[in-house]
């Protein structure tokens, strides 16, 4: 009875270390958590709600750990009425910005509201994924939305399209419809249609009924055949040329003030 009582003050004291220890653990825990979440958008122009903010750079943050690449988005004013893709090389300078390291693998959006121009740049890793072409396609994705002032819908369409191309081999259009999960699935319902009615049809017994077992061959033959010529007739149609203009862009990249490359996109909205 003795020895129960002088342990249950040692019990106690374990039980008290064990309660503040739990704590401290979980606030250590989310600490962690919130050091691995990094600031990747920069909305200097105020285009979004401060929950949309929060939401789209933690898919930034959880995307871009997936292809190793800081994908990022900046809005600015541009008090200074900066060219857009000088704004962007500045920002990468400056903020030196990068998964791997300062100055690494990162792909920036940069928004122009001044101007209303949008760049699109890829470094190191992002610059090799997501090259000319690739960044003008995902340009051309977000720009309706843009301009119709819905930021929340553009800056998210630009995180998942970068993500995704950044999954395909360079060189490899990231559009093939071969690519499609619906066309993949439609020939193969197809292929598999195909199989199961070739195999019901050789299933069931074969025809040995011909024309030759009807035909009689000696009253059988063509009767008569004629060709009439009456004219030829040729239509001339003009073919109009597509004019370039509205939210057309290009460019292609370029190399920082601090020497580094990268690819590139710009274009209004």
């Amino acid at each position: 009875m003795k020895r129960h009582r002088r342990a249950l003050p040692v019990v106690l004291l374990l039980l008290m270390v064990i309660g503040l220890a739990v704590p401290l653990m979980l606030m250590a825990e989310e600490s962690a958590a919130a050091a691995e979440s990094k600031r990747l958008i920069y909305d200097d122009a105020g285009l979004l709600s401060r929950q949309d903010y929060e939401e789209l750079n933690a898919m930034a943050n959880q995307y871009g750990a997936e292809r190793q690449t800081d994908i990022m988005i900046v809005t600015s004013k541009n008090a200074e009425n900066k060219d857009v893709m000088r704004m962007t090389q500045d920002f990468y300078d400056a903020r030196a910005p990068g998964y791997d390291k300062p100055h690494g693998n990162a792909a920036i959006l940069m928004v122009d509201m001044r101007n209303r121009e949008v760049y699109l740049a890829g470094f190191y890793k992002a610059k090799e994924y997501l090259d000319d072409g690739r960044l003008d396609r995902i340009r051309t994705r977000i720009s309706p939305a843009l301009s119709s002032g819905d930021y929340r819908q553009a800056f998210q369409t630009y995180i998942l399209t970068a993500h995704r191309y950044m999954g395909f081999s360079p060189g490899v259009n990231p559009d093939n419809i071969l690519f499609n999960l619906w066309f993949q699935l439609a020939v193969s319902l197809v292929i598999g249609g195909v199989t199961v009615g070739t195999m019901a049809y050789h299933s069931g017994g074969r025809v040995t009924v011909q024309r030759q077992t009807y035909e009689d061959a000696t009253n059988s033959g063509v009767i008569d055949q004629q060709d009439h010529y009456i004219r030829t007739t040729m239509t001339r149609h003009k073919i109009a040329k597509s004019s370039s203009g509205g939210s057309g862009g290009g460019g292609g990249g370029g190399t920082t003030g601090g020497g580094h490359s990268h690819s590139g996109s710009r274009g209004s909205f």
